[in-house]
């Protein structure tokens, strides 16, 4: 089973354009709490080199930090791969993000040339979900990461705002995370002026069980933000039940009830994961 390295909060992933000088270093101000500098679909194809360039800068520089840095390379099979690959592994960015991975195979020749740094990949092909738990389970993977908007083209979908179609590919993402251990992350809102369909997407997602969702515009970090952040109830609640819980297993009890329900220790388990979670938000 692959692990996160850690259990630090994931809620916002900010695609941004390597090649934008100024929207980087404007990143270091920003609330996410992943910066994912982009070499892929946000960058003209004459300027992949000098992105590269830039995003390999500003990931050995440490403005970005205490954030998540992670650079996502251009697809396994173009000619800018080779290239992003080697520089990546060899710079000081925390995770490594591929595009357009079909199966097993491709998953394993990322890690392979990631030189052990964790690698998310973009689930957003047909092939990819369909082999999608194939993909969590390759060791060195850590992340999976929903690319809706390509998946929807390849599948010729149309989603809407409830985003029905895409619900059999969400829950495969999901599962084959939480088979494996590893991350999950809902794919972006695309309409920048729809704060109310991006607070309804995003409170979708959390229902699903990512961990966070990624992001095009840092206008949208503040609302995904606050709905993948605990709440003072359930923070709360968390207490509670451990209280409660604990307070059985004095009693020789391997069962508590806390608010009219009964406390497992699969209960416990999720209500330390959200407390930790809190703590690392400044919210306990």
């Amino acid at each position: 089973m692959n692990m996160p390295l850690d259990h630090r909060p994931r809620r916002s992933l900010l695609y941004l354009p390597a090649s934008n000088a100024r929207a980087v270093e404007k990143a270091a101000g920003l609330p996410a709490d992943v910066v994912i500098l982009d070499l892929e679909d946000s960058v003209a194809p004459d300027r992949k080199a000098e992105a590269r360039a830039a995003a390999i800068a500003a990931a050995n520089a440490g403005t970005l930090r205490p954030r998540d840095v992670a650079i996502r390379v251009n697809a396994l099979t173009t000619a800018e791969a080779e290239a992003d690959l080697a520089a990546v592994a060899g710079c000081a960015a925390d995770v490594l993000v591929v595009p357009k991975i079909e199966g097993p195979d491709d998953a394993a020749e990322a890690v392979a040339k990631a030189a052990g740094k964790p690698v998310w990949v973009l689930i957003e092909t047909p092939r990819a979900v369909l082999s999608v738990d194939k993909i969590a389970a390759v060791s060195g993977i850590t992340g999976l990461v929903a690319g809706f908007a390509d998946l929807a083209k390849e599948l010729r979908l149309r989603p809407g705002p409830a985003r029905e179609p895409l619900f059999h590919a969400m829950s495969r993402i999901v599962l084959a995370a939480r088979a494996s251990g590893i991350l999950a992350f809902d794919g972006v809102h695309v309409n920048l002026d729809d704060p109310a369909g991006l607070e309804a997407e995003t409170r979708q997602g959390l229902a699903f069980g990512f961990d966070g969702k990624t992001c095009i515009h840092p206008s949208q970090l503040a609302i995904v933000n606050h709905l993948f952040s605990p709440t003072a109830d359930e923070i709360e609640a968390a207490k509670g039940m451990i209280q409660a819980y604990e307070a059985a297993l004095t009693e020789g009890r391997g069962v508590a009830t806390f608010r009219g329900r009964m406390v497992e220790v699969l209960h416990v388990a999720e209500a330390r994961r959200l407390l930790a979670m809190a703590a690392a938000l400044g919210l306990d």
